[in-house]
């Protein structure tokens, strides 16, 4: 039986801060395709910009990885892909089980970056029967019902929710009782989990409503720099019959 349960990372009794834990993966991509282009060190200022942050937050957040690169030379690119993997838990092999094995379920089936990630599918589960059996990625989708036996053989710690938002909920609370303890969940509905069970939301629609924000935001500033513009312009005086400029006298 796989033992994924029992190896936890090390970030909580490190007491490193979860807005950095949040900026480590996208370090760890930036890391990531540099190492696969042989790129031997890196800056904190080249690093930083790959990474969308800046590099005083860069250099804080490696503080707590005991990382602090060296001077003139900067970071060793593949210790710190070692460094912040083994801080994330990447170094060993995660097993996932996907729930709601409809279109967004067996994209994530398909996607090919689990693996080299440090996460394996272990099981993709459906509750319709007409599902079972059925081949999604290489891999034979399992009833729901079959759920808490698959959790416990394969020593599942980590869910993946993508049904409908109405049997999210029930999905989430059995996959709770049979021993998962993270949720990473695709359902547009907030989910409710005891302590010691951690969940992150994907919300699709969320994201792009912020985007919306934003597109209308620079719509508004583009109208009112036009706006600006044109009252910038001097307005042509008014001119007499003769073509005369008149003179208003005071009264």
């Amino acid at each position: 039986m796989a033992t994924g349960r029992t190896h936890r990372p090390a970030t909580r009794s490190r007491g490193i801060p979860e807005a950095t834990v949040a900026r480590l993966p996208l370090y760890l991509r930036a890391l990531t395709a540099l190492s696969e282009r042989s790129v031997p060190t890196v800056s904190s200022e080249e690093l930083a910009a790959a990474a969308g942050v800046n590099s005083a937050k860069l250099r804080k957040d490696f503080s707590y990885l005991g990382s602090y690169g060296t001077r003139g030379v900067g970071y060793d690119v593949e210790y710190l892909v070692y460094q912040i993997s083994r801080e994330l838990g990447l170094t060993q092999d995660w097993p996932v089980v996907i729930v709601g094995i409809g279109n967004l379920g067996a994209a994530l089936a398909n996607y090919g970056g689990f693996a080299s990630r440090g996460f394996r599918v272990a099981a993709l589960i459906d509750a319709d029967p007409a599902m079972a059996g059925r081949q999604v990625a290489g891999i034979a989708v399992q009833h729901s019902d079959e759920l808490e036996k698959i959790i416990s053989d394969n020593g599942v710690s980590i869910g993946v929710i993508t049904t409908p938002p109405g049997v999210a909920q029930q999905v989430c609370d059995r996959l709770v009782a049979a021993g998962v303890t993270s949720i990473l969940n695709f359902a547009p509905t907030v989910l409710s989990v005891p302590d010691g069970v951690d969940v992150r939301k994907v919300d699709l629609s969320i994201e792009l409503q912020i985007l919306a924000f934003h597109e209308q935001r620079k719509a508004g500033e583009e109208t009112a720099g036009e706006d600006a513009v044109a009252a910038s312009v001097p307005k042509e005086t008014p001119k007499g019959p003769d073509g005369d400029v008149p003179v208003v006298m005071p009264a």
